[in-house]
């Protein structure tokens, strides 16, 4: 994506309008400005055409496919975003492209490391989740009748039951773990870029705050819609409160210092980008030591109920003991 509207940017520098610059991006193979375009030329708005990507595409809840789309839908809520605002305040639309095209690079980046962190615990986690059964798969192996063990009423059932309740409890703790550690969608320092974008097209700041509280809430409101705000409610502002504060702190520097505003926003949005990069390390790097509670809690207790304890009932069952 930060490739295409990097291309989107190059093309509408060269003078091409902006739906003849989606065709063109379109006609070279890219499937989501093929989308756009056809909606641009049904009579919706580019910015609205846009933010169709942010919709459409979002069919799934749960599991890395789901993350994936959520995270795609962000970018495109936030390119929609920076497109109505830069439309409507006249500011250069290559110029404004050409810096989100940075910011979503930044943002994909911080994905991809915060991934690649959360790799080895994650699998490691899952891996772990199926020791029970592998518990099981070895007491059948060496002769001891579990199946029997554990759909006999009493001991052996209880063992079944505690044992598949730990598993599934264990898998619930992980996956909301898993979750948690994941980087929450959309780009970060948006705020400050699209006031950046906004003050560029010469309004005044109560204008450019109007302009942006109204593009990023219309995008929080069609992230609800079609995800019932489920994962990481403001997502679509990127931090909400503290993205305000920080931005009105810079306003602020701006007015005292009598410098423009524009460049020191744009800074603090790369900032905010570094700032997200790093939380993104910090919170994958304590999934690791997190995921043992859960093995610790769970697992290892599921394997206990599930393949070892039957299988000591096993050998009671078959063993005579003598009389005392």
């Amino acid at each position: 994506m930060p490739g295409s509207v990097l291309r989107l940017s190059a093309l509408l520098e060269a003078g091409a309008v902006p739906h003849a610059a989606w065709r063109h991006l379109a006609e070279s193979g890219d499937a989501a400005a093929q989308r756009i375009a056809d909606r641009t030329d049904r009579g919706a708005a580019v910015a609205e055409a846009i933010g169709g990507e942010a919709v459409a595409p979002v069919r799934r809840r749960w599991g890395r496919r789901a993350a994936a789309e959520r995270d795609r839908a962000a970018a495109w809520r936030d390119i929609a975003a920076a497109w109505e605002i830069a439309a409507t305040v006249g500011a250069p639309l290559a110029e404004s492209l050409r810096g989100m095209s940075r910011a979503l690079r930044d943002a994909q980046e911080t994905l991809d490391d915060v991934r690649v962190a959360m790799a080895e615990p994650t699998h490691t986690a899952r891996l772990m989740s199926v020791l029970p059964f592998v518990g099981v798969i070895i007491a059948l192996a060496l002769g001891f009748d579990m199946i029997g063990v554990l759909t006999t009423p009493g001991a052996g059932l209880a063992c079944l039951v505690a044992g598949l309740a730990m598993i599934a409890g264990g898998r619930l703790w992980t996956s909301g773990l898993i979750r948690a550690a994941r980087p929450t969608p959309g780009t970060p320092g948006l705020h400050a870029e699209l006031t950046a974008i906004a003050l560029g097209g010469g309004v005044s700041l109560d204008r450019a705050r109007a302009l942006v509280a109204g593009a990023t809430g219309a995008g929080a409101r069609a992230s609800s819609a079609h995800s019932e705000a489920s994962a990481d409610a403001g997502s679509a502002t990127h931090g909400g409160a503290s993205a305000d504060d920080e931005v009105e702190r810079v306003l602020d520097l701006s007015r005292r210092a009598g410098i423009p505003a524009i460049d020191l926003l744009r800074a603090t949005a790369e900032q905010q980008r570094s700032t997200a990069r790093t939380d993104g390390r910090v919170r994958a790097a304590r999934l690791g030591t997190r995921l043992l509670l859960p093995l610790g809690a769970c697992t290892l207790p599921a394997f206990l109920c599930l393949g070892v304890v039957p299988m000591l009932l096993a050998v009671l069952q078959t063993t005579s003991l003598p009389d005392l």
